[in-house]
């Protein structure tokens, strides 16, 4: 399997790790074991090789209970790893830098302290996700062994900056993963699908490249698409479920709408906004398709339309219009025809 990165095939002497102090929890991925060792340093120095470098310290007084197991299997992209920790260990890696972790539980427990938020995860309870500019502590407690899919951080940064219509930017994720959610279980049947074929190859076959990239495409939309991160909005916005309009827009809009009668001034509604006229202008092309005009005119026939339907005996088509705003009836007939399939005079009528 194609190696992620500068990740080293390093495998301490397995004499070293004593077999009682292996996690309980029932190992995976064992044909592609890269570190088995008792001894805190060789542990830190072999998987810091493989993840980045990091701070590793036995807590709660568990140097005699220590073990480190770390299996690994390598794609294109992206990598699953099993890791477990005999006894209870505080990690410190700082900021990943080139990747981003997905650590999804199997025993024990673990407190993870980011710059956003702390949580503590278990399984069937909550996963982590840590990303690469977001220092990150953690504490693995109770034997913590957990499934960990490593992904390269140029190829969740691009993929989310395609789905959200944007420039390649840094992506900070929510590191909360509920596991009883949807989401969660999309996840956790997606990797225990991937270590169950990779444990069916072995270590000296491969996935193809065509099903490595399937997983690795599908995974990361799921990801992208269903859990918050720093590019969530631009990504709904770009795919049609969220509304485009700035709050600045929404606000001048909204004050057409109480003012719709009263004459336009393009410098007033730009001071609204906190913008230049011009920069108004685009705007509302950009994100209502029309221009400030345009939608007053649209709310003022609405309105007229309204009035209409509400008219009082002997009230005057004119003398509404002219209530409205509309200077120039001709035009203001050929307008409210064209949005509402009748002329004014028919509405009136029609509902005298």
């Amino acid at each position: 399997m194609t190696a992620v990165g500068n990740e080293v095939s390093t495998r301490t002497n397995p004499a070293r790790a004593n077999p009682a102090r292996e996690n309980p929890a029932k190992a995976r991925l064992k044909d592609f074991a890269r570190v088995a060792t008792a001894r805190v340093d060789d542990a830190a120095e072999a998987i810091g090789r493989i993840f980045c470098p990091h701070d590793l310290t036995p807590v709660d007084h568990s140097e005699r209970d220590f073990s480190a197991h770390h299996n690994c299997a390598d794609f294109d992209g992206f990598s699953v790893n099993y890791v477990a920790y005999g006894g209870s260990v505080a990690i410190n890696p700082g900021c990943l830098d080139r990747f981003f972790l997905l650590q999804m539980p199997l025993s024990g427990s673990a407190s993870v302290r980011t710059a956003a938020r702390e949580l503590t995860t278990g399984p069937q309870h909550c996963a982590s996700l840590l990303s690469p500019t977001i220092p990150t502590e953690m504490t693995w407690r109770g034997g913590c062994a957990q499934l960990i899919v490593l992904l390269d951080r140029k190829l969740v940064e691009h993929r989310a900056a395609a789905l959200g219509g944007v420039a390649v930017q840094p992506v900070e994720f929510d590191p909360a993963v509920e596991l009883s959610g949807p989401l969660g279980q999309a996840l956790s049947a997606r990797i225990e699908h991937l270590v169950t074929t990779a444990e069916l190859l072995g270590p000296h076959k491969t996935l193809s490249a065509v099903a490595a990239a399937d997983w690795r495409e599908q995974f990361l939309n799921v990801l992208l698409n269903d859990q918050r991160h720093s590019l969530s909005s631009a990504i709904d916005v770009f795919n049609g479920r969220a509304e485009a309009q700035p709050a600045t827009l929404k606000r001048v809009r909204a004050y057409l709408e109480t003012r719709a009668t009263e004459p336009l001034d393009l410098t007033e509604l730009a001071e609204i906004a906190g913008t230049g006229v011009r920069a108004l202008q685009l705007g509302f092309r950009r994100h209502f398709g029309t221009t400030v005009s345009e939608m007053l005119l649209d709310i003022r026939l609405a309105h007229l339309n309204a009035r209409l339907k509400t008219a009082r005996p002997g009230e005057r088509i004119v003398d509404i219009a002219f209530d409205l705003g509309f200077t120039h009836l001709s035009r203001m007939a050929s307008a409210y025809r064209a949005k509402f399939g009748e002329s004014p005079k028919a509405t009136l009528q029609r509902l005298s």
